[in-house]
């Protein structure tokens, strides 16, 4: 659990941070450049010889997901929404737990509906100023997006590290998820960045440096370390730790502005559909649920 936490406290100095020190910077390729710090620090602890090549490229393939995926998304979401914001938005990512553990035990459940609802209603409520413009909408949809690829990729690494051999160390293996991240990020922005009019300031250099290393290095492997010591509602818990801390450091250390009453309302209804979500007790014997976090 301490583990988790620590990530939740790093990912929450990152949301103000990303808005208020990367503007103006190609959002993919922020996303690629702090992925390619991150593998630069887990490359040199890899042992290539204790992984065979089919467990090497599944996990490539869930880091492209759980971390290249949900990177570009939630990066391009900064030019649309505030920090916090995006903080907050974050808090549905156990709900798409919910609905893939569902899809994947074809058993859907009308509580997760009303979770759903409760969440769309909560993000209406905090973005009535603008509900209507489509650049919000838009942002809200890539972080929306960003959580299901983090959901989806979480519970695939728990799966996928419960098949290596367990003298095979996390910090061995962990460089093959950054990898098929930073593979994913340098392809997207093939198509979406103009490398050569990219232009940062050393601010902007220490502060992709920092993300790179501490919030998505450190960060991820904090997080799914921890996520596999613990059991799910712990998971759960601490995923949404960061959430009241990332908009405490928006409003705080940042100097962002907000509707305070607006904000504590909707996120109130954003946190009941979350815990409408979560588990309750079934008369059939089921599998555990992974209710699944966030980075930032």
């Amino acid at each position: 659990m301490i583990l988790l936490l620590a990530a939740s406290l790093i990912w929450a100095f990152s949301f103000g941070l990303i808005k208020e020190g990367l503007a103006g910077l190609d959002p993919t390729a922020v996303a690629a450049l702090r992925l390619a710090v991150s593998l630069g620090v887990f490359a040199p602890l890899f042992r290539p010889l204790r992984i065979g090549a089919v467990p090497a490229l599944r996990l490539a393939l869930v880091g492209a997901v759980q971390f290249g995926a949900t990177y570009v998304l939630y990066q391009r979401a900064y030019a649309y929404l505030h920090a916090y914001e995006i903080a907050l938005f974050t808090i549905t990512t156990p709900i798409f737990v919910a609905l893939i553990d569902s899809a994947l035990e074809r058993r859907w459940r009308k509580r997760f509906y009303a979770a759903a609802a409760l969440s769309v209603a909560g993000a209406a409520l905090v973005l009535w100023r603008s509900v209507g413009d489509s650049g919000i909408l838009g942002g809200v949809v890539l972080v929306q997006l960003s959580n299901l690829c983090f959901a989806g990729g979480q519970m695939a690494w728990r799966r996928e590290r419960s098949r290596l051999p367990l003298a095979l160390s996390d910090a061995s293996v962990f460089a093959l998820p950054l990898a098929g991240a930073l593979a994913l990020s340098l392809a997207v922005s093939v198509l979406a960045t103009d490398w050569r009019s990219f232009a940062a300031t050393r601010a902007q250099w220490a502060a992709i440096a920092y993300l790179g290393a501490i919030a998505s290095g450190a960060g991820f492997f904090l997080w799914n370390v921890g996520s596999t010591r613990v059991n799910a509602g712990t998971l759960a818990a601490c995923n949404n730790a960061k959430i009241p801390l990332g908009i405490a450091c928006a409003l705080v250390v940042f100097g962002e502005k907000a509707d305070l009453a607006r904000l504590v309302a909707g996120g109130a209804l954003m946190a009941l559909g979350v815990w409408i979500a979560g588990d309750r007790p079934d008369a059939r014997p089921r599998p555990q649920r992974l209710p699944g976090g966030a980075p930032r």
